[in-house]
C-alpha cells in the first residue's frame, strides 16, 4: 500500500504540473533513536557506568550522529524517535531535521514503519542509522547516500563487527528484510543478506564499523579517540570522556 499511495502522489503532481518539494526527491537519512535518559538508554554499560552517565554518553553518541547526518550532501536528515513523548528532546537535540515516532513491537517492525513511511512520503531511498557508532566516519553515509541517489543496488548494508549493521538502506521497504529476523544476534547481517538474496535484489556492503554495547565496547572507543583521527567524528562523545578523565 505504501508503494501504491507513492505511485499515485506523483501521478497526480505529473497531471497537475505540481512540482515534487526537493527535500522529497533526496535520500531521507533516518537516524534511530531513543529519548537519553537515565535507565533506558546503554544498560549495558551498567557498570562501569552509572545510569546518569550511561544517559549522558549516549546523548552524546546522538549529537555526534545528528552531526554527521546533517553534514551529508543530497541528503533529508530525520530522527525516528521513540518513546511518542520524547519529540520535544529531540527537537531540541536537531532543530533542522525531520522527526518520526517510531512504530512497532520490535526493532524490525519499527525499522519497516520507518523506511516504509519515509518512502511513502516520495524519498527516492531511505536509511536508517544507528546511534551506537559515533566515531563512524561520515564518508560511509554519503557512499549510501550516494549509491541510492543514482541507479544501482536495491539494498545498501552497513556490517557492524558483531553480526548486525549499522545502517541498512533501500529504495523499497521489503518486508523479508525485516520480519522475523533473530534481532541482537551474530545472525542478523548473515539473515538480511540471505533474504536480500532470495527476494533477488542486488546488496552492496558499506565497510565494517564497531558499535559501542558493551563495556569493552567502550574500552576501544576511548582508545580510539585517544589514538586521533576518530575523534573528528565524535566531538561531543570526545570531550566527554576526556572530561571524565580529568
Amino acid at each position: 500500500m505504501p508503494r501504491l499511495r507513492a505511485a499515485l502522489e506523483h501521478l497526480s503532481r505529473a497531471r497537475t504540473g505540481a512540482s515534487i518539494s526537493p527535500a522529497l526527491s533526496k535520500v531521507a537519512v533516518a537516524i534511530m533513536a531513543k529519548a537519553p535518559r537515565p535507565g533506558a538508554v546503554k544498560t549495558r554499560l551498567c557498570p562501569p557506568l552509572g545510569a546518569a552517565e550511561a544517559a549522558a554518553l549516549y546523548r552524546c553518541f546522538l549529537l555526534d550522529k545528528i552531526a554527521a547526518v546533517r553534514a551529508l550532501v543530497d541528503a533529508h536528515p530525520v530522527v525516528a524517535f521513540t518513546p511518542e513523548d520524547a519529540r520535544g528532546e529531540f527537537a531540541t537535540l536537531a532543530p533542522d531535521f525531520g522527526l518520526v515516532p517510531q512504530h512497532g513491537p520490535d526493532l524490525g517492525a519499527r525499522l519497516h514503519a520507518t523506511l516504509a513511511g519515509l518512502l511513502a512520503d516520495g524519498h527516492t531511498g531511505a536509511i536508517a542509522v544507528d546511534s551506537d557508532t559515533p566515531t563512524l566516519p561520515r564518508e560511509f553515509l554519503q557512499q549510501a547516500v550516494d549509491g541510492l541517489t543514482r541507479p544501482g543496488p536495491d539494498v545498501v548494508l552497513g556490517p557492524t563487527e558483531d553480526g548486525g549493521y549499522y545502517l541498512l538502506g533501500v529504495r523499497a521497504a521489503h518486508r523479508a528484510l525485516f520480519d522475523t529476523v533473530p534481532w541482537s544476534t551474530s545472525a542478523v547481517l548473515e539473515v538480511t543478506l540471505r533474504r536480500a538474496a532470495a527476494a533477488g535484489l542486488e546488496t552492496f556492503c558499506l565497510p565494517g564499523w564497531f558499535d559501542v554495547d558493551t563495556p569493552d565496547d567502550l574500552r576501544r572507543l576511548q582508545s580510539a579517540l585517544d589514538d586521533g583521527p576518530a575523534a573528528a567524528a565524535a566531538g561531543a562523545t570526545g570531550r566527554l570522556l576526556a572530561s571524565w578523565r580529568r
